[in-house]
């Protein structure tokens, strides 16, 4: 009896020790198992920056990837980097390779595809990275973009007025405060801008240079690129009295520093965007080329009238600019009814999510040349610029520079946008009468210049008694401007700020980007600012926009998904197809 109860009470001991046995193991498995799932999800997060970085370093990485990946279905044209540039993590299927995360135990691995579809129309570049441990997969979808001026609501190089404006010695003053530019508080010698008079910035901001900041809020981040270790802005306003009355976001008290953003000196890389015969055009097509001075009316309907007598080619061969071509999308030259050349313009569908560029007219050595001797380079002449500017009785304060050139590359622009579109003028850029969205929420437009994005202001001269006033020949009030705004060598002002009484409120809803400080009211005369921020700016940019010099992308979302691959490598499937 004692033996049978003995060898009964073994066997319960040894079957408790083989279950617990069981237990720890299967314990040390779950924790194992659970390590490897939170590690697969930081490789696929290594996978974005890994890329990221590589975008940073490269401009161009864009066109790598490979077309194969389920993912890249769409982007036709990635090619594989070779050679030293090999990249393992654009590996896909069975047979394809993974990159190892760095500084790990060579078992956390990752890949990634990319769709570049969009990027010539948003600058949004979606990236699918798949990390992998062990039999642990995960993947995540991240948007990636370059970040740049639209980042910001305002966005300033130099807090100076344009020195074409003043007549100021660039030598001495195109230089940040921090720099040495002078900045006596006795005399404003540079002509620098304070913020003031109740000014309020709602939306981010950045300067690369020192601000003036008096009476004015900013509800959002704000930065500068002053390195200084104390304060770094200003509380002088733009007499170089002190002042107060600054207000910054909750537990903010000035600028934080950032590095400085570079603005390119010219918008003609834009102008590539209107070509055939590149790289870029076997995956969409050129936008429309329009030269010498272009009036665009943007129309409710996703059409707009063009009115453009000195285009002769309307798209240009990207390897022989003595060649170009006129798609009826663009409007055909000419001036029979309905054509670029006549009084009513060419109606055309607004080019979707592309570019429109005017630029000057060229003397000789390209399809829309025309000689002087044809087309004398006449400032503001009498009989016009053929798109009827100087308006009549119009008085131009100066010739220097000069506001209508007859073969100058200017565009002038209002209407009511349907549509994605970026216009972009080799000279000045004005913005003629209201400039607004159809929808809010789809609709989209870029304005860019070389010179300044003029608010169009013009005035007459009239009798004041002994002396001679300047009025408005406009007969309306307020301004609303929707798009994202640059200036890449000038300035975004009201044309004839101190001049033509009271304007009423500008409204840009947008983002505005510029070399100068604008001026937009002076006195009485001009416009009361009101500007508001596109948040969809964060996320997305109008087609073909200006970037920086420097280059830095950012993930402006990131979300996981269900996995892209198997532990083979092989892609999951949903209904016998890859995901």
């Amino acid at each position: 009896m004692a033996l049978a109860i003995a060898v009964i009470f073994g066997t319960v001991v040894v079957f408790m020790i083989a279950t617990a046995t069981s237990v720890a193991v299967a314990g040390i498995k779950k924790s194992s198992t659970d390590a490897d799932w939170n590690a697969a999800l930081s490789a696929a997060y290594a996978g974005v920056q890994d890329y990221e970085a590589r975008l940073s370093n490269d401009t161009g990485y864009t066109q790598y990837g490979n077309s194969s990946a389920p993912f890249s279905s769409t982007s036709t044209a990635l090619t594989m980097p070779t050679g030293g540039a090999t990249n393992p993590a654009f590996g896909t299927g069975t047979a394809g390779t993974w990159a190892t995360v760095p500084g790990g135990d060579g078992k956390s691995l990752y890949r990634y595809e990319v769709d570049t579809s969009k990027y010539y129309d948003t600058g949004v570049i979606r990236v699918r990275s798949t990390g992998k441990v062990g039999t642990s997969v995960r993947s995540v979808v991240a948007s990636i973009r370059q970040q740049g001026f639209i980042d910001f609501l305002y966005f300033t190089d130099y807090e100076i007025q344009d020195p074409v404006m003043t007549n100021v010695d660039p030598a001495t003053c195109v230089k940040h405060a921090w720099e040495g530019r002078p900045t006596s508080s006795s005399r404003n010698v540079c002509g620098e801008i304070a913020f003031s008079g109740g000014d309020t910035i709602d939306g981010p901001a950045h300067s690369n240079d020192t601000m003036r900041i008096c009476q004015a809020t900013f509800t959002s981040q704000i930065t500068t690129s002053n390195p200084a270790s104390g304060l770094r802005y200003s509380r002088v306003d733009s007499n170089g009295s002190s002042c107060t009355g600054q207000r910054f976001p909750a537990g903010v008290t000035q600028p934080a520093f950032t590095s400085t953003i570079g603005m390119p000196s010219t918008n003609a890389q834009q102008k590539a965007a209107t070509q055939y015969n590149t790289t870029a055009t076997s995956t969409r097509s050129p936008g429309c080329l329009y030269t010498g001075p272009t009036d665009i009316t943007f129309n409710a309907d996703g059409t707009m009238t063009v009115k453009s007598p000195r285009s002769i080619k309307t798209q240009t061969d990207a390897t022989d600019p003595t060649s170009g071509r006129t798609p009826a999308a663009c409007g055909i030259p000419g001036t029979g009814a309905g054509q670029l050349g006549s009084a009513s313009g060419a109606t055309v569908p607004v080019p979707e999510n592309n570019l429109v560029y005017v630029q000057n007219v060229p003397q000789a050595g390209d399809a829309n040349a025309t000689t002087t001797a044809k087309l004398p380079d006449a400032c503001n002449p009498t009989s016009g610029n053929g798109v009827g500017y100087p308006r009549a009785g119009e008085t131009q304060l100066s010739t220097t520079p000069c506001s209508y050139g007859a073969r100058s590359g200017d565009a002038f622009v209002h209407g009511v946008l349907d549509g994605q579109v970026t216009v972009a003028a080799e000279n000045y850029l004005y913005v003629t009468g209201d400039m607004t969205y159809e929808d809010r929420g789809a609709d989209m437009l870029g304005l860019t210049a070389t010179n300044a994005v003029m608010v169009w202001n013009p005035v007459k001269a009239v009798s004041c008694g002994y002396s001679t006033c300047y009025s408005s020949i406009l007969g309306d009030s307020d301004r609303e401007i929707d798009a994202a705004i640059i200036s890449a060598a000038h300035t975004f002002q009201v044309q004839n700020y101190a001049y033509g009484g009271d304007r009423g409120t500008l409204t840009v809803y947008g983002a505005i980007a510029q070399k100068f400080r604008g001026v937009v009211r002076q006195g009485s005369n001009g416009y009361v600012k009101a500007y508001e921020y596109d948040a969809r700016l964060k996320h997305s940019a109008p087609p073909s926009f200006l970037n920086p010099v420097t280059t830095t992308y950012g993930v402006t979302t990131m979300a996981e998904v269900s996995p892209a691959y198997v532990t083979s490598g092989d892609c999951a499937k949903k209904a016998g197809a890859c995901v």
